[in-house]
């Protein structure tokens, strides 16, 4: 299976059932870093996988601050 390199915001957002407003919040948030395109954001596949973690890890109960520094971490 090839995986993908890039998505579009609402690629994503169907994927993983959340609104286009969530994943900008979570841009907002430092969680995501989507590359510009004009005025479309163009998701890479870190950032699918950001995304996915994110909506893990608010489920498990973790803050998006706490999210946020993981993602530090992992970085």
């Amino acid at each position: 299976m090839t995986l993908k390199q890039s998505y579009g915001i609402g690629e994503l957002a169907r994927e993983f059932d959340v609104t286009t407003r969530t994943i900008r919040f979570y841009e907002d948030q430092e969680l995501l870093h989507p590359t510009r395109r004009g005025q479309t954001r163009i998701y890479s596949s870190k950032d699918r996988v950001r995304l996915k973690l994110t909506l893990r890890g608010k489920r498990l109960g973790f803050s998006l601050a706490e999210i946020r520094e993981l993602f530090e971490l992992w970085d």
